[in-house]
């Protein structure tokens, strides 16, 4: 079974120096119908605007992806981490047994758009832990690029969860599937761009749910980049 969320049915939050579009119910926006997607608990599409950003916070309990789309997001946490995360980078924060950390945009005369995504751990309690990777661009061209898995590997940031994260870019004509082990489920996020899955068209911001689906086969309309969550 495939089921579309459309990107105009998302969330929408506009403070001013943030522009926030929620994939699942979030801070003001609640919506039962749509809580997460098995351990997929938040994906929040945010613009900052220059110099501004989140002040120190905190967290327990929660994988927090970070994927940065255009700009510098600049990060520091109460475990001593002080970074700056650029596109073609994930960073991992597994918030465990506590952490209090900012995220502010790097720059102050450019916007920082990124995608911060939250999922329930396999186990609470766990140490809080930082990891943040770069790779090359052209891992991701025409290709699935794994940015994070219940497994070490290289160039894989290690989640506690049983969820596999990819990322890929297409060109207009060019396809990518994948399959799924029995039992699994996915969660594909169009980026950027305009996609076709099985007849269904989607474009940037739009999402697709899969249940019960032994394989997916994904179709660029236009020059476009995916994030696909393959998770139990």
């Amino acid at each position: 079974m495939l089921q579309i969320r459309r990107s105009e049915e998302r969330g929408h939050a506009n403070h001013g120096w943030l522009d926030s579009h929620h994939t699942f119910s979030f801070a003001g926006y609640y919506d039962p119908k749509h809580m997460g997607f098995r351990s997929l608990r938040v994906i929040n599409e945010d613009r900052v605007a220059p110099g501004r950003g989140f002040g120190a916070h905190p967290h327990r309990d929660m994988e927090i992806l970070s994927y940065v789309l255009e700009g510098k997001l600049a990060h520091r946490d109460s475990m001593g981490h002080e970074e700056v995360l650029g596109p073609n980078e994930i960073q991992r924060m597994s918030a465990g047994t506590g952490v209090v950390h900012s995220e502010y945009n790097g720059s102050k005369t450019e916007p920082v758009h990124f995608l911060q995504i939250w999922i329930e751990p396999a186990k609470d309690g766990v140490p809080a832990t930082y990891e943040q990777l770069a790779f090359a661009p052209e891992e991701k061209r025409g290709q699935w690029k794994q940015l994070a898995g219940p497994v070490k590997a290289p160039g894989v940031s290690v989640i506690n969860q049983d969820v596999k994260v990819y990322v890929s870019e297409l060109e207009a004509g060019e396809e990518i599937g994948h399959e799924f082990a029995p039992k699994r489920y996915g969660w594909l996020h169009v980026i950027r761009g305009g996609v076709t899955v099985s007849g269904k068209q989607l474009s940037t911001g739009d999402a697709l749910a899969v249940s019960e689906e032994p394989s997916i086969t994904i179709t660029g309309q236009k020059a476009s980049e995916v994030l696909l969550f393959d998770l139990a």
